[in-house]
């Protein structure tokens, strides 16, 4: 990770000014992939906390312990909406629960494609767009090398660092984000990070 930080602060003395800001990188990255898309569905447009309340209360459903896509796709609709799921993600993750019990999504296979592969397979299943699918990518899979330029987070954090007038297009955050390669996961990291401890410092 050392030479990581040391070449993003070499090809960007603004990143590396926030990288310095920062701190150590430590990112968690893995687990179970279905697992992982059935929270990103939950967490999405949710704050935190709101958000961890019904994971904990899904996982209450099942005794404490995750369902398999199985279980999950023949739960009951009012159950999942009774621990506040809404109508539309009740919808997504019974959904993804049926296409990977029913053969359509072969979630073992993912780690074996390259990035856009992995993007077009997963946004054919409804509830999973591009972001999440770069989520998956980064937290899930561990790719080095994904930028979310449809990210407000880092649209922030760039437009901050760079002293832009308005948050930068997907092509400008792009532009920006070339000599990162092959390392914008990392970067895309520290940018969060900046964004939470300008907060704390605000």
């Amino acid at each position: 990770m050392d030479a990581i930080l040391h070449h993003l602060s070499g090809v960007d003395e603004r990143l590396g000014s926030i990288i310095t800001s920062v701190g150590s990188y430590t990112i968690a990255t893995g687990g179970d992939p279905f697992q992982s898309l059935v929270r990103s569905i939950m967490y999405q447009q949710l704050a935190g906390s709101a958000a961890d309340a019904i994971h904990a209360r899904f996982l209450g459903l099942y005794r404490g312990r995750f369902p398999s896509p199985v279980r999950l796709a023949a739960t009951p609709e009012a159950q999942l909406r009774a621990i506040g799921l809404s109508g539309r993600k009740t919808e997504y993750v019974k959904g993804l629960a049926a296409d990977v019990s029913g053969g359509r999504l072969d979630l073992a296979s993912l780690a074996a494609m390259e990035d856009e592969l992995v993007i077009e397979q997963l946004t054919t299943v409804r509830g999973i767009g591009r972001w999440t699918a770069e989520m998956f990518l980064i937290f899930c899979l561990g790719r080095p090398d994904v930028l979310p330029v449809g990210d407000l987070g880092p649209q922030k954090a760039v437009q901050k660092a760079y002293f832009l007038r308005k948050l930068p297009s997907p092509e400008r955050m792009e532009k920006i984000a070339r000599p990162w390669r092959p390392y914008r996961s990392v970067a895309t990291w520290y940018l969060w990070k900046s964004l939470e401890k300008f907060k704390t410092i605000g």
